[in-house]
């Protein structure tokens, strides 16, 4: 029997995101409905909305908590009434042997939208492999941005860059994902953590999840400051130049601008003695940037992407709910902003304004 849901969508024509109320279908054998509590509002999502369209509606959001109200008969990891987080990433890509389906909801008059899933919904219908069972004792808001915005910083700490105790950490864009590799680099025991963004209220934010120094690109050299927190002058590069610069460098916005600095403040390598630092990519960039190869070369530098924070949820997602339960994770305080479903354009707006500290969820 179908399922009405409400679902957000992009038209396939310009304008403002819609409202559709539709009915899902029955799931197939590998599917599973998701009755939702919250989803996080993603600022990849605004580079899918302001793509060419060519008349082709979508469905948006990727990162969600919920209950499973059905499932399909060779879904075996997950029983109807169980909590779930819904993600973008197979759940356990390294087991998995087929294929996941997107999703295709029909909105009327033959209209297709389409996506591998979809959360800005208040019911969801997703191939098996993007729903992680979740414990019942934790809370269902906060914990939506798991999802995404956790994995994807926490896990370019954790699993890409693999940062140790001790090793030195900048962070260059302090929203949600910024502040999720903040607070892992926190738990790890790195020293210094850098924030760099170009607001002093944001780098005081960062502090709370473990910054410990904070760099306003908007009035000073960002590099420039990275190299005099960081400066070795007991080492020396192959130019004789004191060492500086840290050991892991994350873009958390990827943009030109941060997709470049973050090359200049990775450390500067000691000539047959230890190599240079590394510039990690998390941030989805949308142009090329041109890079300093001779930077890479002489201080011996490695640059490096980071996707979903090279994240297992299956295995994950446990380690980020426990951080959280344990007090490591304040996804209380990550979580700035409430939206309802009716509201997504006000949310989607503030996102593109830059109103937004930490993260934004719907509530439904």
């Amino acid at each position: 029997m179908p399922t009405p849901a409400r679902v957000v969508v992009v038209p396939g024509e310009p304008g403002p995101l819609q409202i559709h109320e539709v009915n899902l279908p029955d799931p197939g054998p590998y599917q599973v409905v998701v009755k939702q509590f919250a989803s996080g509002v993603c600022h990849s999502q605004l580079h899918q909305m302001h793509r060419p369209r060519n008349g082709a509606a979508q469905v948006l959001g990727h990162e969600s908590t919920g209950v499973v109200m059905k499932k399909g008969s060779a879904v075996t990891h997950v029983k109807e009434g169980d909590r779930v987080m819904v993600t973008w990433v197979r759940r356990d890509a390294a087991s998995s042997t087929r294929a996941p389906e997107s999703a295709a909801i029909e909105l009327g008059n033959g209209v297709i939208a389409r996506g591998n899933v979809f959360t800005w919904a208040d019911i969801t219908i997703a191939d098996e492999q993007y729903v992680v069972a979740m414990p019942s004792d934790v809370r269902t808001d906060v914990t939506a941005i798991i999802g995404c915005a956790v994995m994807t910083g926490a896990g370019a700490v954790c699993h890409t860059a693999g940062v140790q105790k001790g090793q030195s950490v900048a962070v260059f864009g302090v929203g949600g994902v910024g502040l999720s590799a903040i607070a892992a680099a926190a738990v790890i025991g790195a020293n210094p953590i850098i924030a760099v963004d170009l607001d002093d209220t944001k780098l005081d934010f960062a502090r709370k999840f473990g910054a410990t120094h904070g760099v306003n690109a908007k009035e000073t050299d960002a590099i420039a400051e990275i190299g005099k927190l960081t400066l070795d002058e007991t080492e020396s590069n192959l130019l004789g130049r004191p060492v500086q610069g840290v050991d892991f460098a994350f873009d958390c916005i990827g943009v030109p601008k941060t997709m470049e600095q973050i090359l200049g403040a990775a450390r500067s390598g000691s000539t047959a003695k230890f190599p240079g630092g590394t510039a990690v990519l998390v941030g989805v960039p949308q142009t090329d940037v041109t890079l300093s190869a001779r930077d890479i070369l002489m201080n011996e530098k490695k640059y490096i992407g980071s996707l979903a924070g090279s994240c297992n949820p299956e295995r994950d997602f446990p380690m980020f709910l426990r951080w959280y339960k344990e007090g490591d994770l304040d996804l209380d305080a990550l979580v700035t902003q409430r939206y309802r479903l009716d509201d997504i354009n006000e949310a989607t707006t503030a996102l593109e304004r830059g109103q937004i500290f930490g993260r934004a969820i719907m509530e439904f």
